[in-house]
């Protein structure tokens, strides 16, 4: 069976993520106490597939992505590539996004030129929002 897409198709019947759906699906993700990035994969395909999503869903994705990032502390190019595909993956950014990458970046104890210009980047595209 093909769980994330039974998964996928069940919570964007109506093409949201409300409060409700966010709750079950933190709890579903942190249920192992260990977040990978296949899971993130999941939860941005999520965002990407609903019209629209409640914040409390993008306030969760961004601490998953947060503790991936920066586990070490230093978030390096081959992460900053990575948070590229999840942040730019549709060639825009929402406010939470670009509000996410400054925040990260004030945060993270040390960030390479490849981040950057990430964060040059998304603070030039074209601005989107994902709830409403």
């Amino acid at each position: 069976m093909d769980w994330p897409g039974f998964v996928r198709r069940h919570l964007l019947a109506d093409g949201r993520i409300s409060d409700a759906e966010t709750a079950i699906i933190r709890r579903a993700v942190l249920a192992n106490n260990k977040v990978d990035r296949e899971e993130v994969a999941f939860l941005l395909r999520l965002k990407r597939e609903a019209n629209s999503v409640h914040p409390d869903f993008d306030k969760f994705l961004f601490q998953i992505v947060r503790s991936v990032v920066r586990a070490d502390g230093v978030i390096s190019d081959t992460e900053t590539q990575w948070l590229r595909e999840v942040i730019m993956s549709d060639g825009q950014a929402s406010g939470a996004e670009r509000e996410f990458i400054t925040r990260l970046r004030s945060e993270a104890g040390s960030v390479g030129k490849e981040f950057e210009r990430l964060h040059t980047e998304v603070m030039q595209v074209q601005q989107t929002d994902f709830w409403g």
